[in-house]
Formats: C-alpha cells, structure tokens, sequence
C-alpha cells in the first residue's frame, strides 16, 4: 500500500519546526498534500525550515501562523507541556488542529483541548501516528473478525537509548521529560487500541537524577480479562517487538512494532497463517493526516481510529500511571 491518495483540499501549517516536524514535512510532500505554512518563535527557524520544505509562509510567532487566513489545519510538534495552550490558541483562530503525541501533558488538559474543539465545530485529533498505518488497520481487522480466539495478553515495549543529560528534554520534569510520556505511550495507546479501556493498573518505575522515570513497566487488567503489559525506557535499547495473544492464534509484530513494519498471524501449533510486510512511500506519518483530511471532508469533527474522547482517557490513564509511580510535574496540583 502506498500513500499516493490525493489532498482532500487542507492547507496544511506546522508550529514547531523541530525534528518531528521534519519527519512530518517530508511525509505530507511524499503524499501530495498541501503545506503551506511553517512557525517558529524564531524568524530565522521558521525561514531555514520553510526554505527545506519549499513552503510558501514563514511566520516569526505562533500568533502569525494561526491568524494566517491560508492555513485550515495546524500540526502542533512542540514539546508536549506547550501542547494545550497551542492547540487552544490555534482553535481559538478557527483552525482543526493534529496534535503531536501525547496530546497534552495530563487529562485535564486533554479534556479543555476537547471542550474548545467541539465548541467550535472543528477537529481536534491527536497524532499517534502508528494507529494509522496499513499493517494496524489489517491487525484491527484481524481482531474483529474473530481470529485469535478469546485475546488473553497483550504486550509491547518502546525501549530506546537516549541522552543521560540532566538538560535533555526527556530527562527534565519541566518539559514533561521521562519515558512514559514520551514512549509508553505507545504501548499504552496500543493496549487501548485492543483491550479498551484498563480496569485496574500496576506500575513500577526506576527514576533518573533529575526525578523523571527512565524506566517504566505496566500491567493493566481490561474488561474482557485479558492482561496488557508494556515496557518503555529511555536509557536502553531493547527488541521493540509487540503481539496480541488469543486462544486460536497470535499475532507478532516485528520491530520495530509502532513504525510501519511486519507482523505474522501465528497458529498454537506454530504455523503461520498469514504474513504482512508493510510497502509505503516515507516514514508512514502522512496516514494519519491523510485521514485527517478525509475527516474534515466528510464534515465529521472526531477520529473513528482514535476518538478524542479516548485520546482525553488514555492521558488520564498516564496520569494514573504517574501517580502510582511517584513521577509529578512542576505546577501540578
């Protein structure tokens, strides 16, 4: 499958021109959709990163990107702690936001994110990306029609080696570092996607010199029975591998699991009963904005793949994670 859909018409801006940002940038031109407008606090980012990408509006603040009258939709790619306000801000000027993942830094934030989207008749849609990509709409498929038998367990790691510096932004509490939120994440949403929401949860954390958890393991019991457990690290590099188990067959998905990658529906016997090599154009990070686009088309202001409302539970069950682990941010009450 590639991303060669054509643009439902957005005009696309993007608020942070970092990293992630890039990623993003190059993925919406590999798909042909229309950006057209960058922001920075500084001038001389938003030019060098509009010069990159061939993009049309520079704008030196988040105010001029947002009041920008040829921007539909904003992509919001700064720190998460800055998530809220910006994506406010840019509802506030009419604009649908996607909103970089985790959507915010807590649930309550998610939840005023949410409020002001559905006051104003836009879509406010958080970017976890990986929900979109072909290899997990074929799982959901999968899972729904029956095959794996009554689903007992599902378990996923984000394990990475980053930067041990006090000053990084995943080891500082003020920029909402530490692993969970950063890469827990994604192991979360995944047993969200598949379990629903968690009945009760377990966690356990080691915490790095400055406070922030370096390492993070969860267990989570769900409505069905079944079990979840995640793994997520930022101070070592492991398999990031996935699977859901059930009782007639699993699935395995490869590292690394959240990209698009592949994965093979497995018998109890061993056999395999069905493999996927995903086949795309770039990173994979266009599908979700590509469902954005077809979204807004359709007049629709909520995700089917990934619900606001879920998006708002999924930080509250962060926070909860947080609590029982010991891990609070400056400010929080």
């Amino acid at each position: 499958m590639t991303s060669s859909s054509p643009s439902t018409g957005l005009r696309w801006g993007i608020l942070g021109p970092g990293g992630i940002a890039r990623a993003f940038a190059s993925d919406l031109r590999t798909a042909g959709l229309d950006l057209v407008a960058v922001g920075s606090r500084s001038a001389d980012s938003a030019g060098a990163f509009a010069a990159d990408f061939e993009v049309a509006h520079a704008h030196g603040s988040y105010d001029a990107l947002v009041s920008d009258p040829d921007v539909d939709i904003v992509y919001i790619a700064t720190p998460h702690p800055f998530h809220a306000e910006q994506a406010i801000l840019a509802l506030e000027h009419g604009k649908h936001v996607l909103v970089e993942k985790p959507f915010t830094l807590t649930g309550v934030e998610a939840a005023r994110v949410r409020d002001v989207a559905a006051e104003r008749g836009l879509l406010a849609m958080e970017a976890m990306w990986t929900r979109y990509l072909p290899h997990m709409a074929r799982i959901r498929e999968i899972v729904a029609s029956g095959a794996l038998g009554d689903i007992r367990i599902v378990m996923a790691d984000h394990t990475q080696k980053i930067s041990t510096d006090p000053a990084h932004r995943l080891n500082a509490l003020e920029l909402g570092g530490g692993a969970l939120l950063d890469l827990g994440i994604y192991p979360i949403s995944f047993a969200w996607d598949i379990l629903g929401e968690p009945l009760a949860i377990t966690a356990s954390a080691r915490l790095g010199e400055t406070g922030a958890d370096s390492e993070v393991a969860t267990i989570m019991s769900h409505a069905s029975g079944a079990l979840s457990t995640s793994i997520s690290g930022s101070r070592s590099a492991g398999p990031n591998t996935a699977s859901i188990i059930g009782t007639e067959a699993r699935i395995d998905i490869a590292s690394v699991w959240y990209n698009a990658t592949s994965f093979r529906l497995i018998a109890p016997d061993g056999r395999t009963l069905e493999e996927y090599a995903s086949a795309i154009t770039g990173r994979g990070m266009q599908f979700q904005a590509l469902a954005a686009e077809r979204l807004v088309a359709a007049g629709l202001t909520d995700s089917d793949v990934l619900p606001i409302d879920e998006t708002v539970a999924i930080m509250s069950t962060l926070d909860e994670i947080r609590e029982l682990i010991g891990v609070r941010y400056p400010g929080e009450e």
